[in-house]
């Protein structure tokens, strides 16, 4: 791994156990993924969004209020708009750059992008029937605020254990249990794995 691959999983590791420690990575994580947005997508395997898929291929029913967590230059969002067609997206980074860079890379209407902390979102409760992260830091508090009762959450991880940003499945049960989750999946697909999960 990269110097700063070996940040971002020290990072992951750090804030899924304490939260509050957050707001010391915070700014060091803005600055690592505004600086790499321009290249983002070449960094990216052509695989990356397969698990993802594979996850979302097990949903029951389509959404309506889709919200992608570190939307990065959008590319799961875009998915997401082609898969549901009468759907709502919004991607939310905190880097302002991935943001502009997935801006410029989407032409869908039902599709914007915000500029925002995943710890603290500027959504209502509920707000959202399906949730998604592809390697990026779940905030189990925030999640479990956002999803409205019997949505879903999706956690993809495009390398799976060896993703940088990489929570295990084992810690994803317990911290989503803990928030009123239930009806877990596991699901493999490419290089990756991902997690699905339905609020009770």
């Amino acid at each position: 791994m990269t110097f700063g691959q070996r940040f971002a999983r020290f990072t992951t590791d750090v804030v899924v156990r304490h939260p509050a420690l957050w707001r010391l990575f915070r700014r060091p994580m803005q600055r690592q993924f505004d600086r790499i947005a321009p290249r983002w997508d070449s960094i990216r395997g052509p695989d990356s969004l397969a698990p993802l898929a594979a996850a979302l291929d097990k949903l029951p029913e389509n959404p309506r209020h889709v919200l992608d967590l570190g939307t990065g230059t959008g590319a799961a969002a875009r998915l997401a708009a082609e898969r549901y067609p009468d759907a709502e997206i919004v991607g939310v980074d905190l880097a302002e750059r991935m943001v502009e860079e997935a801006r410029r890379q989407t032409d869908s209407e039902r599709v914007t992008y915000r500029q925002a902390d995943a710890e603290k979102l500027p959504f209502d409760e509920a707000a959202f029937d399906l949730v998604v992260l592809s390697n990026m830091i779940p905030f189990f508090a925030e999640l479990a605020r956002v999803v409205m009762p019997r949505g879903h959450v999706a956690l993809a991880f495009s390398g799976g254990a060896n993703t940088p940003i990489y929570v295990p499945p084992e810690r994803l049960r317990a911290e989503l249990s803990r928030r009123g989750f239930v009806e877990f999946a596991e699901v493999s697909a490419a290089r990756g794995t991902a997690f699905l999960a339905r609020k009770s």
